[in-house]
């Protein structure tokens, strides 16, 4: 039997997609989600959490590439912030600077006591765009967690589709292994599943969000204002798949 993670990114980002996340929990499309702290619809997605019972399941999804960040030092660096907002700096490879470590630092752990503040038990941790496996970002992060006790975070993409290099991935697992952190052994996303014999201990990625038409889709991108993308797989439904949570890693 292979045990699998679908965890669904972006909780609390809009009022479109926290509403598909909460309908796939529903649904048992999902097992885990990560919030943005930093999200509009951050203060009703943790009453949704806590009235549907899936409040034990949040993970946090540190950011650094959209919205507005909650602390002031990180607005200082250009790199990383115009006009107040996150410029979408997806950059993971660029060395930083001292003040920009400590900017990171001080942002991403006002992320964490956010939802600490807010009720919630940080089961998991992952990141927007995926920046928390860049390699100068990656320490910070990781430290954020051990300060806030959260012990398992999202692998570097490894499995299906556009995935790192095997030197990326020795990387990035020493890097988990320093800090002491706990992972799934294989990281992809929804769309690279079809026709994939899935291994054990899988993490699956997925968007939840809803279409012009108000039906729910893994969301892939956005034309003309609106979410587009394609169903999202039961994959309890894969013959010799059980769904487990982060909690269970």
């Amino acid at each position: 039997m292979t045990a699998v993670i679908i965890n669904a990114d972006d909780f609390g980002m809009s009022e479109s997609c926290t509403k598909a996340i909460v309908e796939c929990f529903e649904k048992g499309l999902v097992t885990d989600t990560t919030m943005l702290a930093n999200g509009v619809y951050f203060d009703e997605a943790v009453k949704l959490a806590k009235q549907e019972g899936f409040d034990d399941k949040i993970g946090i999804h540190l950011n650094l590439t959209e919205g507005e960040p909650l602390t002031e030092d990180i607005k200082g660096c250009p790199r990383f912030v115009t006009d107040g907002r996150f410029n979408k700096c997806y950059d993971r490879a660029l060395p930083l600077s001292a003040e920009e470590q400590a900017a990171i630092y001080k942002e991403l752990t006002a992320q964490a006591v956010k939802l600490e503040k807010a009720g919630l038990s940080i089961t998991h941790a992952d990141s927007h765009h995926h920046i928390h496996t860049g390699v100068w970002i990656a320490p910070t992060a990781a430290r954020v967690c051990r300060e806030h006790g959260i012990e398992k975070i999202r692998m570097i993409r490894n499995l299906g589709g556009r995935r790192v290099s095997s030197a990326d991935e020795v990387r990035y697992k020493e890097q988990l292994k320093e800090y002491g952190l706990i992972s799934t052994r294989y990281f992809t996303y929804m769309s690279n599943i079809q026709d994939m014999d899935i291994p054990d201990i899988t993490e699956i990625l997925v968007h939840p969000d809803y279409d012009e038409h108000g039906s729910l889709i893994d969301r892939k991108g956005k034309e003309k204002g609106m979410p587009f993308g394609n169903p999202i797989t039961r994959v309890s439904d894969i013959d010799d798949i059980t769904q487990i949570n982060y909690t269970d890693i």
